[in-house]
């Protein structure tokens, strides 16, 4: 039976339990007794499967449409797993505007192991088909890119990827399973940093990978038992409750961004806003056509970054921390913090300069987030 995402979202794990609970289980055991010579319950030892973690594994894949979930022990760890998919001499094309962390990894240490990358503008199609070579085995995307918000047409990167024999990777942290499925616009491959929205109370660490297929969910099952990074039973269950309550968090953000964004287009102080929901914004459309919506994240640059210091000390509700995602709205400078590790000139010509600030918008109420914003820009 197929139910609105909803009454799936609240539905996780509820029926499984053979007990009847409703809340699944927490199994913290990290082995499990065989019932006879040769037998398994199904599951053996935890790094290599834990019901409570199973039970996450296949919401998620159940979310996303695809055909297998795996549970890792942070977002890097997913990626790390994921670029374990590649050999040396093989090339990536992987969007230029993205979390640094995923640039640190790609150019400090897979790098070292001969893996190639070019870093691409992923909302220009032309840019993408350029760059393709005869060793390009993947394109890697985030949209909407974090921090300047450009959104991918992940059709039309779905059509190149099938021309020309390459694996679909999209990085769905953003926009949840709640607001875009990458895995049904054609992608092989979806990540998130279940640290964000999927737990969404800034209380755990976590990333999930949902792959399309049979024969890569088996190539992909190997890689996260034999690397190990897997997400452990109680933060298995975190987020699986953070999950019960994803639509309601989305929307209530989504909402708070798009009032935010309108009102920080009117204060003198500020040059610029980053948000796909804008009408004006060079992705509206295509965001329109791929997604049920344009998610809670937003950017904006301010006239000097003489004012940052000062507005970061100012605010009152909003809190100056990495992440995003969670019910608290938090503020981040990206030059410093989540983008740091990318060079200071590669930054600047992206657009990632020392006047940018990005938003994670939470539940709080949308007047007294922009009366926070208000007595700061002041």
């Amino acid at each position: 039976m197929k139910m609105n995402i909803l009454t799936e979202l609240a539905q996780i794990g509820n029926r499984r339990d053979p007990y009847g609970a409703i809340s699944f289980p927490v199994y913290h055991s990290s082995t499990f007794a065989h019932p006879g010579f040769g037998q398994s319950t199904g599951f053996d030892y935890s790094r290599t499967g834990n019901p409570t973690r199973q039970a996450l594994e296949d919401a998620m894949a159940s979310l996303e449409e695809g055909t297998k979930g795996f549970a890792f022990s942070s977002g890097m760890g997913a990626i790390t797993t994921i670029l374990s998919l590649f050999s040396q001499g093989e090339h990536l094309l992987v969007t230029e505007d993205l979390y640094g962390g995923t640039y640190r990894i790609l150019e400090e240490v897979f790098s070292r192991f001969g893996l190639q990358v070019t870093f691409v503008d992923s909302s220009d199609l032309d840019t993408i088909a350029k760059e393709i070579r005869p060793h390009t085995k993947a394109i890697f995307t985030e949209t909407p890119t974090n921090p300047l918000m450009k959104i991918a047409d992940l059709k039309g990167i779905a059509s190149l990827c099938q021309k020309h024999g390459l694996l679909n990777i999209v990085d769905n942290t953003f926009l949840t399973p709640y607001l875009q499925k990458p895995l049904t616009l054609g992608a092989d491959i979806v990540i998130h940093s279940g640290t964000k929205y999927l737990g969404g109370h800034n209380d755990v660490v976590a990333g999930l990978v949902v792959v399309q297929g049979e024969e890569l969910a088996a190539r992909f099952g190997r890689l996260q038992n034999s690397l190990g990074a897997t997400l452990g039973p109680q933060d298995s269950w975190l987020i699986i409750r953070g999950l019960k309550t994803l639509a309601l968090r989305m929307r209530a953000q989504e909402e708070n961004a798009l009032q935010i964004a309108q009102w920080l287009e009117t204060h003198p102080l500020v040059t610029a806003v980053y948000y796909p929901g804008l009408k004006h914004h060079p992705g509206y459309a295509t965001q329109l056509e791929q997604a049920r919506g344009f998610g809670a994240m937003l950017s904006f640059r301010v006239k000097s970054p003489s004012l940052i210091p000062e507005i970061l000390k100012s605010l009152k509700i909003i809190s100056y921390a990495e992440s995003l995602g969670g019910v608290e709205s938090l503020i981040t400078y990206p030059a410093t913090q989540t983008h740091a590790d990318i060079p200071h000139e590669v930054r600047t010509r992206l657009g990632v300069d020392d006047c940018l600030l990005r938003l994670s918008l939470g539940i709080e109420a949308a007047e007294d987030l922009i009366g926070d914003l208000e007595q700061a820009l002041k």
